[in-house]
């Protein structure tokens, strides 16, 4: 079976937003900014619950924001 992967645009949409800070992104989603710089690095996976947050902060749906590919070995 193949590796799946989530990929997201968090930087590009902070910067769009103003340059918002990932401090800032942390706040209005409840989690702790080293949680949402793991998010970008694509070092973890947000629960659904925390991905719609995410896109709620920006004000654009979930699939702006991130995106599933699978890797086939």
């Amino acid at each position: 079976m193949g590796k799946c992967l989530v990929q997201n645009s968090i930087r590009r949409l902070r910067f769009d937003a103003g340059e918002m800070t990932q401090k800032t992104l942390a706040e209005k989603t409840g989690v702790t900014r080293q949680t949402i710089v793991a998010i970008e690095n694509a070092k973890y996976a947000p629960s659904l619950e925390l991905a719609f947050l995410i896109a709620d902060a920006f004000d654009t749906p979930i699939q702006n924001v991130f995106s599933y590919r699978k890797e086939i070995k």
